[in-house]
């Protein structure tokens, strides 16, 4: 099974992750990693190889961070570019944490489970338009 580590700014991981947890219940091989107020790098780098050595009986492992270019996100790369079974997404909405956590269990192959996260991350943004309908009178009546 491919382990999953969410990491993000504050309380991100813990934050998104009790959404996830509240729809599909406890994942298993998933591991959190909040970047709190008085964190160093180092210290987010020590907690995100932690996470990783909690992991280490999964097949592969896939990162999602909250912002391209932050510190979890270049943490989590610099990490990924030291073992060849680690992935990284950003960006991430609870729509694609729900889909890794539930196609995991049939997709073992990184590359597919990560296009459709990324799918299914991309199809939760939207804008909503509200139109008034207009009604119309039928002249055959019911």
């Amino acid at each position: 099974m491919i382990g999953i580590i969410v990491t993000g700014h504050g309380n991100f991981a813990t934050g998104i992750s009790s959404s996830v947890q509240l729809i599909a219940g406890l994942p298993e091989n998933y591991e959190m990693v909040d970047f709190n107020e008085g964190d160093s790098v180092d210290d987010l780098e020590s907690k995100l190889e932690e996470a990783i050595a909690n992991l280490k009986t999964c097949s592969g492992i896939l990162i999602f961070s909250d912002l391209v270019g932050g510190s979890p996100f270049k943490s989590s790369v610099e990490i990924a570019l030291k073992h060849n079974h680690i992935m990284v997404l950003s960006g991430t909405n609870v729509g694609m944490l729900l889909e890794a956590v539930m196609s995991r269990s049939y997709i073992d192959e990184m590359d597919a489970l990560c296009n459709k996260c990324i799918e299914a991350g991309n199809s939760q943004v939207l804008k909503y338009e509200y139109k008034e309908r207009v009604e119309t009178e039928s002249e055959e009546g019911i």
